[in-house]
């Protein structure tokens, strides 16, 4: 049997490659894996029988057998450790993948989720015009160390790992903030990992669904 993962069917990102299942389908793509989506409706995901895959409601869920995970980043984990391809395979070079990998859901992600709930939620608020500069502030301070620790590296370990995986997501998630911009090296490694074979061939597939393609993408081990 193949891997089955969820995704939304009607994403809020508009094929955008935003949503968490890109992260998922990434690292299949990455180590070679055949997987199969299922699309569910943001109505299904809050029905009983999906919560018991995902106790909040939420997507992606992994189903590969009796085995069944939620949470893209213990979903990709997993992947890269069923796999070869997203771990280095010396011990300090596994441990400093694994540690970015955290790094990117636990330092840099939230106060850029942060600020996109606020401009989801707040901008109708008198504070929201206060806000904003003082969240960007916070995410520059990641960034600027998370910069100064890539300088002219290519990826944040000595080769492409889980960690630069996770943290390519979440920095796509700027797009358009006007915040990224400051930091050249960081557009660049971004750009390093969109342009990865297995990163276009993930977001062709989260694209798809969106153009209409079907309730369910078969993926084949490339």
């Amino acid at each position: 049997m193949r891997p089955v993962i969820t995704a939304f069917e009607a994403s809020p990102d508009r094929g955008e490659g935003l949503a968490r299942d890109m992260r998922v389908r990434w690292a299949l793509e990455e180590v070679a894996a055949a997987y199969d989506v299922r699309l569910v409706s943001f109505e299904e995901m809050k029905e009983p029988a999906y919560k018991r895959l995902h106790p909040f409601g939420q997507i992606p869920t992994y189903q590969d057998g009796d085995l069944e995970l939620f949470e893209s980043g213990a979903i990709v984990l997993h992947i890269a450790q069923q796999h070869s391809g997203l771990l280095p395979k010396d011990g300090q070079g596994r441990a400093s993948a694994l540690a970015w990998l955290f790094a990117a859901l636990n330092t840099v992600e939230p106060p850029i989720l942060e600020r996109e709930q606020a401009r989801f939620y707040e901008r109708d608020k008198l504070w929201y015009d206060d806000r904003i500069p003082l969240l960007d502030d916070r995410i520059r301070a990641r960034l600027n160390d998370l910069s100064r620790w890539l300088g002219e590296d290519e990826w944040l370990g000595d080769t492409f790992s889980v960690g630069d995986l996770m943290m390519v997501t979440v920095l796509r998630r700027l797009a358009g903030a006007g915040v990224l911009e400051d930091f050249p090296n960081l557009i660049a490694y971004v750009a390093r990992g969109v342009a990865r074979p297995a990163y276009k061939r993930a977001f062709a597939d989260q694209l798809a669904v969106f153009n209409g393609a079907g309730p369910t993408r078969h993926n084949t081990a490339r």
